[in-house]
């Protein structure tokens, strides 16, 4: 099962007891999905059309719910995908004229002789309103990827206008939300782990949301630690390449001058350099008599390095 269907199985059990929370969140699926259809007789035909059952079975509780109309469903086979039903939820007459005057919604001219809709800000007034707006919306044309794979969260609207009312409505929870055109349609995003928990939060998908937050901690651990290890992984390297180099210079010394023109300090650490190439500065620093510190010791290598560089000239 996707990340996106387990998300929506859980939405479309989410039922709120207020019905201007309803009637929100039946704005929202007519207005992302939704179209009336205006006959030569001026016989209004109200119609929203899904291929996800979840969609179609919680608008018509909804609508059942909140206005005591029965909606007509018809079944098709979707000839655009195979293996899946197009589910087309119609109602028509007076009950239309109810439920467009209470949900607010206004009319847009699309092709033929169909309009598209779009909800007055009055009906997202509250912030309980607001939260039912978005879930309604994301039922009806949201998605989620993988968060195994990428966060990314998105609405598909048909316009700008529908998009940037949406987006407004969720920049409201201080949200930042944005918004791309793809082909037709105006794709409203999200794309920052931390604001999809927000998100899924406000749609009060909790059950979702703590899957999501649990596969983000995973991720992060797994992150941590191959940061952890990259890091300890070049510092062996720089460790591993400063002590050949420091090797190098030392034997140069050895074959070119010998050891008996050192200082004293000098001899006994290139001595221990060469007999301990694996050991620490701490550790050389440990064991000379009398021991010095990390500094000590490297200052002391750059010395012989300094005169390797000087006989090589």
């Amino acid at each position: 099962m996707t990340f996106s269907k387990i998300i929506k199985e859980e939405l479309s059990r989410q039922s709120s007891n207020a019905r201007h929370c309803c009637i929100a969140e039946i704005a929202a699926m007519l207005s992302v999905c939704g179209k009336l259809i205006i006959d030569d007789f001026g016989i209004k035909t109200l119609v929203l059309q899904t291929e996800n059952i979840m969609v179609a079975r919680k608008y018509f509780t909804l609508v059942k719910k909140t206005f005591n109309i029965n909606t007509d469903i018809q079944i098709r086979k979707n000839m655009s995908a195979k293996h899946s039903n197009l589910y087309i939820l119609r109602m028509e007459g007076r009950e239309v004229e109810r439920l467009l005057l209470t949900t607010k919604l206004s009319c847009y001219r699309l092709e033929n002789k169909e309009l598209g809709l779009y909800t007055d800000h009055l009906v997202v007034q509250n912030t309980c309103c607001k939260r039912a707006f978005i879930r309604g919306a994301f039922l009806a044309a949201g998605s989620m990827s993988d968060p195994e794979k990428a966060y990314h969260l998105e609405i598909v609207l048909p316009d700008s206008k529908r998009a940037n009312q949406l987006i407004d409505i969720i920049n409201s929870f201080f949200i930042d939300a944005k918004v791309v055109v793809r082909k037709k349609y105006h794709v409203v995003y999200i794309k920052e782990g931390s604001q999809i928990v927000d998100l899924l939060n406000i749609m009060e998908a909790h059950n979702a949301l703590m899957n999501f937050e649990n596969v983000r901690i995973l991720k992060e651990m797994r992150n941590s630690i191959n940061r952890q290890v990259n890091c300890e992984a070049a510092n062996i390297n720089k460790t591993v390449m400063a002590a050949t180099k420091q090797i190098d210079d030392i034997n140069f010394i050895k074959e070119t001058i010998g050891f008996e023109g050192l200082s004293e300090g000098l001899e006994d650490v290139a001595k221990l350099r060469i007999s301990y190439p694996e050991a620490s500065l701490k550790e050389l620093g440990d064991m000379l008599c009398p021991p010095i510190g990390k500094s000590g010791v490297n200052h002391r290598l750059k010395k012989l390095s300094c005169i390797a560089d000087g006989l090589r000239m």
